[in-house]
């Protein structure tokens, strides 16, 4: 069996030169906005929930051709991989596995007649497949 070695968590500071390779725990709005409806909403559901709640972990599932599914939980379960985006009540965690996918995109909050729900306008969009190509088996084609 091959030896992986072993992982050193990513260093953690207070701030960083641009480009210079060291984590940088702090989420900037370029890296990820979200709107004022969008923080209006979460703040609103945080302040809802009877549970003592301080952050919300939005996260990234699937791939392939079905694309990426986005969610977002609860959560005050912060490690050593989250990169956070502070709104004073609230924060929002990111891991950096996500964030990879979710840089450069927008979370908002739209509500029309009937439906109201949260949406991730994200650049990477078209990373995963479009089609269904049914090549693996998953596309039951």
């Amino acid at each position: 069996m091959e030896s992986v070695g072993i992982y050193t968590p990513p260093k953690t500071i207070e701030s960083v030169n641009p480009g210079s390779g060291v984590f940088e725990p702090a989420l900037s709005d370029s890296e990820l906005e979200v709107t004022a409806s969008a923080q209006e909403k979460l703040q609103e559901i945080i302040s809802q929930t009877d549970e003592d709640v301080s952050a919300i972990r939005i996260y990234i599932s699937g791939g392939g051709c079905g694309g990426l599914s986005y969610g977002m939980t609860f959560t005050d379960d912060h490690s050593h991989f989250d990169t956070s985006l502070d709104f004073g009540d609230f924060k929002i965690l990111v891991d950096v596995v996500s964030l990879n996918y979710l840089r450069g995109a927008q979370i908002d909050y739209i509500s029309e007649v009937g439906r109201e729900r949260f949406v991730f306008n994200n650049v990477f969009a078209e990373t995963g497949g479009s089609g269904v190509c049914g090549g693996c088996g998953a596309a039951g084609g």
